[in-house]
């Protein structure tokens, strides 16, 4: 089958249903109303140039052919009919800040080939941005040209509390993204263009923790509703790439992100609190985790109970991050409901990285994870999920945080439910096969690893599986488990692995096939 993940007015994304992960199983040719267009040979691809409220026919080599009609718009507005230049040189940012307000609901801003110089620019409601293949938005490098956007605002009138800005899980104040919304809907992005944050060239990425006000992120969406991201290339920012905050019905599709491996804290993308959120068909490969899914630290959490809930991540690849897939640290309220399943993850540090820690509070309950048709390439560690988590907070040297011994059970408890890690290939491991470390107090509750095959890089390195006070180095290890409560293995296989395929320790009940 063919599946239509979005269509638009002028592009549109499919995937192809079959087990492989990422790639097709073979090049397949695709075919618009008869007309060649491409061959390809991943699970997703997409069509752009396409002309709204129009009827296509959909044929793809070895599948059903497929119907659909673009979305309807109001109006296609040229940046350039502004005043925009896209030389290089010229600043276009008020140019295409003017074509944004002025755009009707339900239009379009195209991009045409050109590099657009520009400052923050603040989106809309019911607004479509499309990047022609060779147009480029290209941050400025003038760092006083990003406005401090408050962390919190009080209501004049009722004196509510009103959030705007935030950094790693705290309400503060923080310097616009590059392209930045608030409180808006219906917003798509949309081309084979290029969103470069230009961080490369300006001094963001120096002296990175001596800043007053954190640095800006590529794309920011802040309790937005119905934002569809899909075809462009996102690179270079000046921190995370892209960051929705508190926000529903996302879909982020065929998309490259891209920054270089020594590059600090460029996570990908990073959904925060966020609500039904589709990752599919992307390419990443940053210089710190691929994909963070996060909920807030302690004050956002306890204040607003809104967990990371109904997260797909599908058909991706991720290359050189830290983690490819990351939850936490900031997760005060909760992850829920997540499902990976056909990527492959190359060279990163970690394949799924759980980061909490004892003071994230009893909302950070994370449940619900099923990771399964994955494929791994040297990647060092595969699964890790760890309740030491050591970096970032004040008191990461303190005895309540490194204590071995059984704390009480308060509010400041985080809980990890019920993990299933099956259908992997795991290739080229360094460290371990895999690292699993609870709470004496707050044991993990429910972990199945079934039909997983390890292998080991000839040339592994010792390494720390996770980062953790006391930490100490593993080299080719196997599976390790301490403070379990349920523990399920079935057909698992560790091709060259130093001393014993499973080390448990507390494990409460354990199942073993």
């Amino acid at each position: 089958m063919i599946k239509a993940l979005f269509i638009g007015s002028v592009s549109a994304c499919f995937e192809l249903e079959n087990d492989s992960a990422y790639y097709s199983e073979k090049e397949y040719k695709v075919l618009l109303n008869g007309q060649e267009q491409f061959s390809a040979h991943t699970n997703v691809f997409s069509l752009f140039g396409l002309r709204p409220k129009t009827e296509y026919q959909l044929e793809v080599t070895g599948y059903d052919s497929f119907k659909f009609k673009t979305a309807a718009e109001t109006y296609a507005v040229d940046v350039k009919a502004f005043g925009a230049k896209g030389d290089g040189v010229t600043d276009d940012t008020l140019s295409i800040q003017t074509a944004i307000n002025c755009l009707p609901a339900g239009g379009r801003l195209y991009f045409p080939e050109g590099t657009y110089c520009t400052a923050p620019l603040t989106l809309k409601s019911h607004m479509t941005l499309e990047l022609s293949e060779k147009a480029v938005l290209l941050g400025s490098i003038d760092t006083a040209k990003y406005p401090v956007i408050p962390g919190v605002v009080n209501d004049l009138v009722t004196g509510e509390e009103i959030h705007f800005g935030t950094w790693e899980g705290n309400a503060v104040p923080m310097h616009q993204a590059l392209l930045f919304a608030e409180y808006a809907e219906d917003i798509k992005i949309v081309g084979r263009g290029t969103v470069d944050g230009n961080a490369q060239n300006s001094s963001w990425w120096q002296d990175v923790k001596n800043r007053d006000v954190p640095r800006p992120r590529l794309l920011f969406f802040n309790r937005c509703r119905l934002v569809t991201v899909h075809g462009i290339t996102a690179r270079n920012a000046a921190s995370w790439q892209l960051h929705p905050y508190f926000s529903t019905g996302l879909s982020f599709l065929d998309l490259s992100v891209n920054a270089p491996k020594d590059s600090p804290n460029t996570d990908a993308l990073d959904p925060e609190a966020c609500d039904t959120v589709d990752i599919i068909g992307c390419r990443f490969s940053v210089g710190d985790d691929c994909i963070a899914i996060k909920s807030g630290k302690i004050e956002i959490g306890r204040k607003f109970r809104q967990p990371a809930n109904r997260h797909t991540i599908r058909n991706c690849i991720m290359q050189f991050g830290h983690g490819a897939i990351t939850l936490g640290s900031e997760m005060a309220g909760g992850v829920r409901n997540l499902t990976v399943n056909r990527c492959i993850f190359n060279h990163t540090d970690r394949g799924l990285r759980i980061k909490t820690r004892r003071g994230r509070g009893k909302d950070a309950v994370i449940d619900g994870v099923l990771f399964e048709n994955i494929k791994m390439d040297g990647v060092l560690t595969p699964i890790v999920i760890n309740m030491w988590y050591n970096c970032c907070d004040p008191d990461r040297y303190s005895e309540y945080n490194t204590t071995r011994e059984a704390l009480p059970v308060d509010d400041r408890t985080p809980y990890l439910g019920k993990f299933v890690f099956r259908d992997m290939e795991c290739l080229n491991c360094h460290v371990a096969a895999c690292y699993c470390d609870g709470l004496p107090e707050m044991p993990i509750e429910d972990i199945t690893v079934e039909n997983i095959k390890f292998t080991y890089d000839p040339d592994a390195e010792p390494g720390v599986p996770a980062m953790r006070n006391n930490a100490e180095e593993m080299c080719r290890a196997g599976l390790y488990f301490d403070n379990v409560r349920k523990l399920t293995i079935k057909n698992i296989e560790a091709v060259g692995c130093h001393g014993e395929l499973i080390m448990a320790h507390n494990v409460g009940e354990m199942n073993k096939e």
